[in-house]
């Protein structure tokens, strides 16, 4: 495991710096590496995506133990360091790539790196990541409701997203995300990550999460993408009324019928449904 001197180290010799442009934050504390990695629960024919290698620090810490890892970079660089340091590792494929090729959607030769890998070794597929920030939403969604599915995502994030991902309804983190997720998986706070803990210390706190999917909650869903869109729409105006949103995009006479069926006051703001709520309201609108 890298230390914040060798990592310093490897980027000085490289001509590097970190960039705050791509989020560019090390974790440096060995403590909270071992428990990401812990909290994973990875086992030997797993494949392991990570976002954001960086050095290859957390890289190096994966493939010591699943029977894959599919590692990310953006940064040329930083990609050209994290070869040199995973050379000798077999079971680690390194991409020179963002990990969307939309602002909203993964590439498709990410998903190829791991479907094949998931053929080569018969395991399920996690992702374990120091997740850059300016990413970490559109992903956690994509990587929930797209293919191949992921058994488990435990990875830090900026508070403040892992702040929507545990949000309870009525509050001022609770929006999409938070409802998406939550209806596909359940979400539970592994541990506070300080800004001590990286390199260079970032001015936000961070937060450990562990997301599993729950086959079970997707399987009372009226099919994912019907799901989302009605979440999203109904959020795109937060201030607005629930019927307002709902009569901006489905007419007021199923807005009107939907909410008289589903006893929900006409003032009532998109943040105060509860999950089940949402799943209920996705439902009817199918019909």
């Amino acid at each position: 495991m890298q230390t914040q001197t060798q990592i310093r180290s490897l980027l000085a010799a490289a001509g590097l710096r970190p960039t705050k442009k791509r989020g560019q934050h090390f974790l440096v504390d060995g403590n909270l590496m071992r428990k990401l990695v812990a909290s994973a629960a990875i086992q030997p024919d797993d494949v392991v995506l990570e976002v954001g290698a960086g050095t290859g620090s957390l890289t190096k810490e994966l493939a010591s133990a699943a029977g894959a890892v599919i590692a990310v970079e953006i940064d040329a660089g930083l990609a050209d360091i994290a070869a040199a340091e995973l050379a000798d590792l077999t079971n680690v494929t390194l991409l020179r790539r963002d990990v969307l090729a939309a602002k909203s959607r993964i590439d498709p030769q990410v998903i190829d790196a791991l479907v094949e890998a998931r053929e080569r070794h018969g395991g399920r597929v996690l992702l374990v990541a120091n997740l850059p920030y300016q990413v970490a939403s559109p992903l956690i969604i994509d990587l929930l409701t797209g293919s191949p599915e992921f058994a488990r995502m435990c990875f830090t994030v900026q508070k403040e997203v892992g702040g929507r991902l545990l949000a309870r309804p009525g509050g001022k983190d609770y929006g999409p995300l938070s409802v998406i997720v939550q209806a596909l998986a359940e979400v539970h706070r592994i541990a506070a990550v300080p800004p001590q803990a990286f390199w260079p210390i970032p001015e936000v706190d961070s937060v450990m999460v562990r997301v599993d999917p729950s086959p079970e909650r997707r399987g009372r869903i009226p099919g994912v993408a019907h799901f989302t869109g009605v979440v999203k729409t109904c959020f795109l105006h937060r201030r607005k009324t629930l019927a307002h949103n709902l009569t901006d995009a489905y007419g007021a006479d199923v807005a009107e019928r939907v909410m008289t069926a589903m006893g929900i006051e006409p003032r009532t703001r998109p943040e105060r449904l509860d999950v089940s709520a949402w799943v209920e309201l996705a439902h009817a609108l199918v019909e």
